[in-house]
């Protein structure tokens, strides 16, 4: 009896020496590899803080931000070595924890870039992403150097990241699903720089690579209406699992188709503008179709949610693919249900069910990330729209509050919580500057001033 009872007390002696001698083994492999890893995180240069006094007067105010708006877009502009060696200028989403080029971001902020006359910058920004362009004819969700878990590190210790490993395509997003706006995006941004710079010629070099791009896209239309079908968490608002036939990257479909065919004409390939033309007024009309709602004044954002979302209907108006009733309804609903208050502009009037939020959100604390908070590459949209049906005194009270928080901050955030502030919390702080919407800011000042709604020279230092 009592030869057992040293033999059962001997055992836990024994696992115990086994694993301490387990995590000691351990330890000694790996806690030399983290000491340098976190050597090397706090090797580099702290993240800047922004913040700027706000001027009293209205114009200063938004030539003020106008000028933050432009400084954080060029901020984003770094050479950047590829794989093969190649060293281009690329357009990174941001500086803290995007510091990489998206598709998406890339489309977006090529607008502002653009109406700066960066054409250098813009050709080399895009031209990485036709280098990197997929057989099938998709472009990269992003080409990056670090990992998700990396770049949220740096993040946490607020380091910026080391740029010394080339970029390398990634063609998957974090939900294991594809980009079809991003797609949309590139084309439509290639057309956009052939137009303002005159380089046609760029646009012919790559006439083959647009064209597949187009393909790629069309493989995701499953019924004879011809619109665009895509998987859950698939495009901008990628945590919520809205799918099927979204109206927002049906309407970029629309305009990737439109472009393409009128570039197509100007290459005198009139085979590929008739195409591409045909299927443009197709698409034209399913959207009106499908996704026109008369009683209640706005394009649902699909047949599963009928609850109004910004994007897509700002850019249906933006781009002059409503009528100049259907503009005015979706700007008198948007109006009505305050979403570009206080902030310029909420996602949706109404949040999804949250059983569609992804759950990481959740348990983030950041559920709203694409329903309730606000998003300034929106209100430059929302801007834009008003803009274009003459309802200037609305455009410029949303310029002026978008203003507003951009020169309090220093910088343009990523998002904006209800309470006007940007978003953070313990888990989650808003990327600080975003370039695609600071580059939507500067594209809508432009435009806001060519209807006459901002002074001449206001922008000028």
């Amino acid at each position: 009896m009592k030869q057992e009872e040293t033999k059962d007390t001997a055992r836990p002696r024994i696992t115990k020496l086994f694993i301490f001698s387990i995590l000691g083994t351990v330890l000694g492999l790996y806690l030399p590899r983290l000491i340098r890893f976190m050597l090397n995180i706090f090797n580099q240069p702290p993240l800047l803080e922004r913040s700027r006094p706000i001027p009293e007067r209205l114009n200063q105010l938004e030539k003020k931000a106008y000028q933050i708006a432009v400084e954080n877009l060029e901020e984003g502009l770094e050479v950047r070595r590829l794989e093969d060696g190649t060293e281009k200028l690329i357009l990174c989403a941001g500086v803290r924890n995007f510091r990489e080029p998206w598709a998406r971001d890339t489309g977006f902020a090529m607008f502002g870039l653009l109406e700066l006359e960066n054409y250098v910058a813009a050709r080399d920004a895009l031209e990485v992403f036709l280098l990197t362009q997929a057989e099938t004819g998709q472009f990269p969700v992003k080409i990056h150097s670090t990992d998700i878990l990396e770049r949220y590190i740096y993040s946490l210790f607020r380091r910026t990241q080391p740029t010394v490993k080339p970029i390398r395509p990634k063609y998957i997003t974090a939900h294991n699903t594809i980009s079809l706006d991003g797609n949309c995006l590139v084309v439509i941004a290639i057309m956009n720089y052939a137009i303002r710079s005159g380089d046609v010629e760029f646009v012919r070099s790559y006439w083959e690579h647009i064209k597949r791009a187009m393909a790629w896209l069309e493989n995701h239309v499953e019924d004879e209406d011809g619109l665009l079908h895509q998987g859950a968490f698939t495009d901008w608002a990628d945590t919520v699992a809205r799918q099927g036939k979204i109206l927002y990257t049906n309407v970029l479909y629309w305009k990737a188709l439109q472009e393409t065919a009128e570039m197509a004409a100007s290459l005198a390939s009139l085979d590929d503008a008739d195409l591409y033309g045909r299927k443009a007024a197709w698409v034209r009309a399913s959207i009106n179709e499908q996704f026109w709602r008369p009683d209640m004044g706005y394009f649902i954002t699909s047949q599963v949610f009928d609850n109004l979302s910004s994007s897509g209907n700002l850019l249906a108006i933006a781009w002059e693919l409503t009528t100049p009733e259907q503009a005015h309804d979706i700007l008198d609903a948007m109006r009505f249900y305050g979403m570009a208050v206080p902030v310029p502009t909420k996602a949706v009037h109404r949040a999804y069910p949250r059983k569609f939020i992804a759950i990481e959100n959740r348990l983030g604390g950041i559920a709203d990330y694409h329903t309730y908070f606000a998003w300034l590459w929106l209100g430059a949209w929302h801007v834009i729209a008003l803009a274009r049906m003459e309802r200037m005194e609305e455009a410029r009270e949303l310029l002026y509050n978008m203003s507003r928080v951009i020169v309090r901050d220093g910088a343009v955030h990523e998002v904006y919580a209800p309470s006007g502030n940007y978003a953070s919390n313990i888990w989650y702080t808003s990327e600080s500057p975003l370039t695609w919407s600071a580059g939507m800011f500067v594209y809508a000042y432009h435009v806001l001033q060519r209807h006459g709604g901002v002074s001449q020279g206001d922008h000028l230092a």
